[in-house]
């Protein structure tokens, strides 16, 4: 199995975590590739193991380290964690993208840089830890990795709503009201949205599998973005 490209560092490296080879490369695996290959098994039912895995783990570390916080503030960081966009963040983190397995036509439409991709294979990930090595180990990958997610408090409520959290930020610093403009592609069943959103100079992009998500993304960049500027 090849689950790099020439020239990066090997995914298990970055993950800390030794994974059995066939669950990993299967982890890796878009449907996309496995279309173009004769049907050969992909990464979905891991993603949908490993979704679980991500909300039993960081629910529990919630709840036992912050028992100030009620049910309201915990289900907000949560939420802030397990998102799409939040996870797509922690798989670009450990450069993800570059060990995807993807069709050709994911391939010319940046499909190792879209957050729905990213954000499923890392649950896909997940579900492998689990599968390898148990338990223990699966949580505390997750843990590990959204560690820098969970300790930025202001970022909750950028995550929860970007677009809210943008305009407030544009707002503070005296800038125009952020402008979006959104394109699609790809076939009706795969369609693929691309969100730019115009902030004074400051323009970022987001992709997403719907208009919403795509904004979304777009716009957590640019708050993070417009953010370290201020």
């Amino acid at each position: 199995m090849s689950e790099h490209l020439a020239g990066e560092t090997p995914l298990t490296e970055k993950l800390g975590v030794e994974i059995d080879p066939d669950l990993l490369e299967r982890a890796l695996t878009h449907r996309s590739y496995a279309y173009e290959h004769g049907g050969i098994p992909h990464n979905e039912r891991l993603e949908f193991l490993g979704d679980s895995v991500l909300g039993l783990a960081v629910t529990v570390m919630l709840f036992t380290t912050h028992p100030d916080l009620d049910e309201g503030e915990l289900a907000k960081r949560r939420a802030s964690v397990v998102s799409t966009v939040a996870l797509a963040e922690v798989a670009r983190g450990i450069g993800l993208g570059a060990h995807l397995r993807l069709g050709r036509g994911e391939e010319h439409t940046g499909g190792r840089d879209k957050d729905s991709i990213l954000a499923d294979t890392m649950e896909a990930v997940f579900g492998a830890t689990f599968l390898s090595t148990g338990p223990d180990a699966a949580t505390d990958l997750v843990l590990r990795l959204t560690k820098p997610l969970l300790a930025d408090p202001e970022r909750y409520g950028a995550a929860m709503d970007p677009k809210t959290s943008l305009q407030e930020l544009a707002a503070r610093l005296g800038k125009t009201p952020p402008l979006y403009v959104v394109e699609s592609s790809g076939p009706d069943h795969d369609r693929v949205f691309t969100a730019t959103v115009t902030v004074g100079d400051l323009s970022c992009i987001g992709q997403g599998s719907s208009k919403k998500t795509a904004e979304m993304a777009a716009a957590l960049t640019a708050w993070r973005e417009l953010g370290a500027r201020a």
